[in-house]
């Protein structure tokens, strides 16, 4: 054979064998799959207002790379989509950000309910001193709502997102009691009476909440055990006491999300 003719065969068998070993390496990245994918619904206990530091995409949402979404995203490999929102209400939540749930999507977790019972309006209530507000009034208003009203808003919010992620695992997430029956903060008055009646007030809610998931089949992540002994004024807290600014009070703080509500919904976002 010539040596010209053997230079040809030479590079046609170098060809041949890069375009072989191209092909093999090209398999694992073509057959890997992508994420699961993970949408976060909710209010401001979702979206991490209380952890003082928040996305500039995010504006008035206030999202928090602190908050559990980000947190539990990040463990468990999932591919998020975060678009729980600070002061959400039911129907923020089902015009705003319903639209992110599909077919294909694998996981979704949702807390909301708690600015629908006007839950801010109570604190803001029952912090002033005896004598100046209505606590009990305020407080009698929200259970009414709880028990009245939001059952039927959240059958009607759970079937949408039931019917736009039908494949989806869904965790509803609660909300801790707030109160440890003391008030260290100088500048609220919150009686242990008071306290008592705001943390039943909580437990209400997530009797309610999970009573809507589980008759649709949802998994739910009640907060209440994990942050007991972290409330406001104990030692160390998981939830801020009166803040400034004033729209962190009232909120898990950073280890409320690491701590409390990422080991709790981790646990529950499989499957």
């Amino acid at each position: 054979m010539s040596s010209s003719r053997k230079s040809r065969s030479v590079l046609l068998l170098l060809s041949a064998l890069a375009s072989a070993l191209a092909g093999l390496l090209a398999v694992p990245g073509a057959a890997q799959a992508a994420a699961p994918s993970y949408v976060a619904l909710g209010d401001s206990y979702s979206s991490g207002v209380g952890t003082r530091s928040y996305t500039s995409e995010s504006g008035s949402c206030q999202r928090s790379t602190y908050a559990y979404p980000r947190l539990v995203a990040s463990a468990r490999g999932y591919s998020l989509d975060f678009r729980a929102c600070s002061g959400a209400t039911i129907g923020a939540v089902t015009n705003g950000q319903l639209s992110a749930l599909n077919s294909g999507t694998d996981y979704v977790t949702i807390s909301v309910g708690g600015n629908d019972a006007g839950f801010t309006g109570v604190l803001t209530e029952c912090a002033q001193p005896g004598w100046l507000s209505d606590c009990n009034g305020a407080i009698d208003k929200a259970r009414a709502f709880i028990t009245n009203t939001l059952p039927g808003r959240l059958t009607t919010l759970y079937a949408a997102i039931k019917s736009r992620a039908p494949g989806a695992v869904v965790v509803v997430v609660g909300y801790p009691r707030i109160f440890m029956g003391e008030d260290c903060n100088a500048a609220t008055w919150f009686s242990p009476a008071e306290e008592t009646r705001l943390n039943s007030t909580a437990d209400l809610l997530n009797a309610k909440l999970s009573a809507a998931a589980r008759a649709k089949g949802f998994k739910c992540a009640n907060p209440t055990s994990r942050f007991t002994g972290h409330a406001v004024c104990d030692d160390p807290e998981w939830i801020n006491g009166l803040s400034n600014p004033i729209s962190e009070s009232y909120h898990p703080n950073r280890a409320g999300h690491s701590s409390g509500y990422k080991p709790l919904v981790q646990g529950l976002l499989v499957g």
